[in-house]
């Protein structure tokens, strides 16, 4: 039980933030507003629409992920385009283009996108997931990948962009405070392009000693124990997903910088941030179940190094 209580502590706090933000954060839209995000949620129900046909069709279900780095810009523009010159909500919008592009480029290394859009490398969680017995039938694959992966990460995805929408009319000028949030936005970025770039490169030269004909425990430390402990990863199980509840945290202290919050702190598009923390919590340990099935080392590494915020240096044992 005792490893559980910071899941549970966390689960606890996001969804009583989130209700905090609706409830005391309020729901009042400007016409603009409203017109900017009805353009928004056409674009949200096409995405759903294409994610689940094309997701059926090839059955290749990582069509969200390829859309999940490229969606943000495209609803950021568009709500900079509504507003005109904005400067604040150019900067949040010039962030988001950063963390994109960066992100979609990751990801392309991969083999995830293809010429033909639908094609490419799918994601292997998604793999080892139809494998489950509780989803094994067709129909209730089809059901999960209509309802959590083309719809609910879809409107996930709109959902942390709101913070723009929420600024779009402030009366509030550009400011320190903006400038701060800003920083700290761009440090988590690069923050994350590290901790991408460490992974890759382990990954790389794990998977070309494997191509030799070595086995894995054959290979030299720290590549036979399968997983990455150097780096970031030495201080922080997943320093990316760390990183990337964080950016879209810290998007969301714009809308406290345009004075657009009630007592301070609270709006309602702080729904996002704390719904795309709940995601990580079941990505991350859906994740680390696989690791543990294929890396007997794991366990020690999960019993001594954070799961989000890097912290001490993991030392293993030989």
């Amino acid at each position: 039980m005792k490893k559980y209580i910071g899941t549970i502590l966390t689960v606890i706090i996001t969804l009583t933030l989130s209700v905090l933000g609706f409830v005391l954060g309020g729901f009042h839209l400007s016409q603009l507003q409203l017109d900017t995000l009805l353009i928004l949620a056409i674009v949200c129900g096409i995405s759903m629409a294409y994610c689940f046909i094309a997701g059926e069709i090839t059955g290749n279900n990582s069509q969200m992920d390829k859309l999940w780095s490229i969606l943000p810009i495209v609803y950021a523009w568009i709500i900079v385009g509504k507003t005109g010159l904005n400067p604040r909500l150019i900067v949040m919008a010039i962030l988001i283009t950063i963390w994109g592009i960066r992100l979609t480029l990751n990801f392309a290394k991969k083999g995830a996108y293809s010429i033909k859009f639908w094609e490419g490398e799918e994601d292997y969680r998604w793999i080892v997931l139809r494998e489950n017995p509780q989803l094994k039938k067709k129909w209730k694959w089809a059901l999960f990948d209509l309802l959590f992966i083309s719809i609910y990460q879809n409107l996930l995805v709109l959902a942390i962009t709101l913070p723009m929408l929420a600024v779009m009319e402030s009366p509030v000028a550009f400011n320190v405070f903006d400038g701060l949030v800003a920083a700290l936005l761009l440090g988590f970025i690069l923050l994350e392009t590290i901790a991408d770039r460490q992974q890759m490169s382990f990954q790389t030269t794990k998977y070309a000693l494997l191509n030799q004909g070595k086995s894995l425990l054959d290979l030299p430390s720290p590549y036979h124990l399968g997983f990455n402990t150097q780096g970031l990863w030495g201080r922080s199980r997943h320093p990316n997903y760390f990183s990337e509840q964080s950016i879209w945290v810290v998007l969301y202290l714009f809308c406290i910088s345009a004075g657009v919050t009630q007592y301070g702190v609270f709006n309602w598009t702080l729904i996002g941030s704390m719904f795309l923390i709940l995601l990580f919590l079941g990505s991350s340990a859906f994740s680390e179940t696989i690791s543990l099935s294929k890396y007997p080392g794991y366990q020690d590494y999960i019993n001594n190094v954070s799961k989000y915020v890097p912290l001490g240096k993991y030392n293993y044992s030989e």
